[in-house]
């Protein structure tokens, strides 16, 4: 069970709540990575906390930033990040609570993730390395996608593979194949959240969208999309909000693939049950570059 004593020495640090006295602890369920909690203060205020290991804390860490990062944006409702600790026992990540429900505004939602990926620097990467699920996501700051995108998301995946002994056939293939799939499509580095699926989105009491649980980085932006569409979730209204602002360029449902292979081969090393799915792209995507040439 969490020290929640730790927690309210964390909270009372923040200016905000120097007087914070915890109260009582609601668990919440439906996460696979992280425990997670509504904590209560004595006059009543609420915070969401999620628990992890020790070893865990630096995550949290990035995962407060990234919510900074998106805040920044002024593009998309994420919660708030109130504070950070680490005992013995766990690691915390103290949020903001917001009342969540499964429907809303889903054109608003689709006009506000195009807002988001309109939030651009010059390299891609983040320069803050962070985790996807609980497995590590380098993202050191590169000027080139292609380069980014072979070496720290579909080489790194494929490394950490092998040491569960997972091994995918014709990867060096699809490697050299990645410039085929970017021929007359040049992407910018948008902010991204970085694991977009249907159950890292929902919906604030008033019908506003908020996303939560982030991996960001700075990439391109067909990747949040690309996600979207892998477990499903997300309405007709969502993309044609979204495409009305900032439409895909041609090509993309390839690259779809070749994004969601990263988090088929992400979830294989997890979860297991998706390397035959995974295979399967890598196999497709590598035929597709020989009928081009």
């Amino acid at each position: 069970m969490p020290n929640w004593k730790s927690v309210e020495r964390a909270l009372r640090k923040t200016a905000e709540n120097p007087s914070f006295t915890f109260a009582k602890s609601i668990a919440q369920f439906g996460g696979c990575i992280h425990q997670s909690f509504i904590i209560e203060g004595n006059d009543h205020s609420q915070f969401f906390v999620k628990t992890a290991q020790p070893n865990q804390a630096e995550s949290f860490q990035s995962e407060s930033l990234a919510l900074k990062e998106i805040i920044a944006s002024k593009s998309i409702r994420v919660p708030h990040p109130i504070t950070t600790c680490v005992d013995s026992q766990f690691a915390y990540l103290v949020l903001e609570h917001i009342e969540l429900f499964p429907s809303g505004d889903d054109a608003i939602q689709g006009r506000q993730l195009a807002a988001l990926h309109q939030t651009t620097q010059s390299h891609f990467g983040w320069g803050q390395n962070n985790v996807i699920g609980s497995s590590p996501q380098p993202n050191p700051l590169t000027p080139d996608w292609i380069d980014f995108f072979r070496e720290h998301r579909l080489i790194h995946q494929f490394e950490l593979s092998k040491k569960r002994g997972i091994h995918y056939q014709n990867t060096d293939a699809l490697l050299e194949a990645l410039p085929s799939f970017f021929m007359n499509y040049k992407p910018i580095p948008a902010l991204l959240h970085g694991d977009l699926w249907a159950g890292n989105a929902a919906f604030d009491k008033g019908g506003k969208p908020v996303f939560f649980d982030p991996a960001t980085y700075y990439g391109d932006r067909e990747a949040d999309i690309a996600m979207t569409r892998l477990f499903g979730g997300f309405s007709p209204s969502f993309y044609q909000a979204y495409h009305k602002i900032f439409p895909l360029a041609s090509g993309h449902r390839e690259r779809f693939q070749l994004y969601n292979l990263y988090h088929l081969l992400n979830h294989e090393y997890l979860f297991g049950g998706y390397g035959a799915q995974a295979q399967e792209i890598i196999n497709h995507l590598g035929s597709v570059q020989i009928k081009r040439r």
